[in-house]
């Protein structure tokens, strides 16, 4: 029999949550190791930012018991990449304060590695001065300001980092900031096989059982094979298809075929699928060509400002027959009365979202001319300096939205129906990303310091 390599991957991301039955179905099959991506750009730049969870804490508690029951049981490895869900240094420690808890609390004894990505300011200067920081696509040379600036900066690692924890004898292993294949593509390669189906394998197991169809937060089985790779989702309700993992195949890229990963490229443009069953799919023809020169993505946020937010509605058809004239002049109204309390418009940004119009799209909306039966809004306001401010011009904001009138207006008491009490929302501080670069490294290790304990 060729040689192989079972992986488990619980669900999409860590605190999404699966059926207890799914992992224990997947567990039955003794998986060589279990996973689970812990986090994504996806988001945005907040949770990086704030430091906060893109979880709620309650969930990730849940998922981490459980798997940490069935690692242990199993005496197989259990990675999580990207903890917490931007991978920081916050985010990372609550998911290994967590882990020691519930290892507590369970009697579970392993050898635990937790890998660091947030990086130090002054290293990053220090590299950039030394001309091995470039920018992605069109983003600006990274300076020492916009460094200092930064809220925190992570690395992206690569598989390395976790082979080198595995190779310590680590049975659990929390990262930061990860490639989102990068834990499974470590598995696979340090069982001798092949780089190009661990790749593809881990572009798989990161979403869970997303790959299937109906697609839900649920666990995935894939078996690795020198020249081919094997999906089948361990919830007998799903199943995949050649569809279905094509499909999948295509997400999160810029380019259908060639995904940039640390260290090389997946080039799946040869890839063919095949049904093995009605649940499972065979995939094979995958390259990976090597890179050059090994890089990893820097990801960094800064403070924009400070947000309030108000949710109203109307469906009074006069209003909705003129809507964009009734914006203009609230706009117009809002300048001039935050300008009479010492607020200028440079201080603060206005932006109103018309949902039933093009709430989504905006002016690329192809049916913007269509008269909907009533509108949504968003009333947002991001001051740079304070809270304070934010809230102040929000209020005018929402004062005028209610009662500015217009040609024809019949209703005197107000324009717009208000869903909540109290109608204004402090939201608080908000970040935007400030780094997007690429960092050339000697040593694919040398950003990502491991430290090691024993639970």
């Amino acid at each position: 029999m060729s040689k192989e390599i079972r992986l488990l991957s619980a669900s999409a991301i860590l605190g999404y949550g699966f059926p207890e039955a799914s992992l224990k179905a997947g567990l039955d099959r003794d998986p060589h190791v279990i996973g689970v991506d812990g986090g994504s750009v996806d988001p945005g730049p907040h949770y990086l930012g704030s430091g906060k969870p893109f979880c709620s804490p309650i969930a990730i508690r849940r998922d981490l018991r459980l798997m940490l029951r069935g690692a242990i049981e199993k005496r197989i490895p259990l990675i999580i990449g990207t903890c917490g869900g931007a991978g920081g240094a916050p985010h990372l420690d609550l998911v290994a304060s967590m882990a020691r808890e519930i290892a507590r609390e369970e009697g579970l004894h392993f050898k635990m590695a937790v890998i660091h990505a947030e990086q130090d300011k002054a290293e990053l200067k220090r590299r950039n001065a030394a001309g091995t920081i470039s920018g992605l696509a069109h983003q600006p040379l990274l300076t020492d300001e916009v460094i200092d600036r930064s809220e925190r900066v992570v690395g992206m690692m690569g598989p390395e980092p976790f082979i080198a924890a595995l190779d310590a004898g680590a049975q659990v292993i929390l990262a930061g900031r990860a490639s989102d294949p990068a834990p499974w593509a470590a598995a696979v390669t340090r069982a001798q096989l092949p780089p190009a189906p661990a790749w593809y394998a881990g572009k798989m197991l990161e979403c869970g059982a997303t790959p299937s169809i109906p697609k839900g937060h649920d666990s995935l089985f894939v078996t690795v094979r020198e020249d081919h790779v094997e999906c089948e989702p361990t919830n007998p309700a799903r199943r995949c298809t050649p569809l279905s993992i094509a499909n999948h195949s295509l997400h999160e890229n810029s380019s259908p075929i060639h995904h940039i990963e640390p260290g090389g490229m997946l080039d799946t443009s040869d890839c063919w699928f095949e049904a093995v069953s009605d649940r499972a799919v065979r995939i094979g023809g995958m390259r990976w060509n090597p890179a050059e020169q090994y890089t990893v993505k820097l990801e960094g946020v800064e403070l924009a400002g400070y947000r309030a937010i108000c949710v109203a509605g109307t469906r009074d058809p006069l209003l909705i027959g003129r809507i964009d004239n009734f914006l203009e002049t609230v706009r117009g109204e809002v300048a001039t009365k935050a300008a009479a309390f010492g607020v200028n418009p440079d201080a603060y940004q206005l932006g109103i979202r018309v949902y039933g119009r093009d709430g989504v799209m905006g002016a690329r909306e192809p049916l913007r001319g269509a008269l909907p039966h009533e509108l949504g809004f968003v009333i947002e306001v991001v001051a740079k300096q304070s809270q304070e401010i934010a809230s102040a011009v929000l209020g005018v904001a929402r004062a005028n939205m209610l009662h500015t009138d217009f040609p024809g207006r019949l209703c005197r008491e107000g324009n717009m129906a208000f869903p909540f009490s109290p109608s204004d929302i402090e939201v608080g501080a908000m970040y935007r990303f400030s780094v997007f670069h690429v960092a050339a490294l000697k040593n694919p290790l040398e950003l990502f310091p491991i430290e090691y304990e024993t639970l």
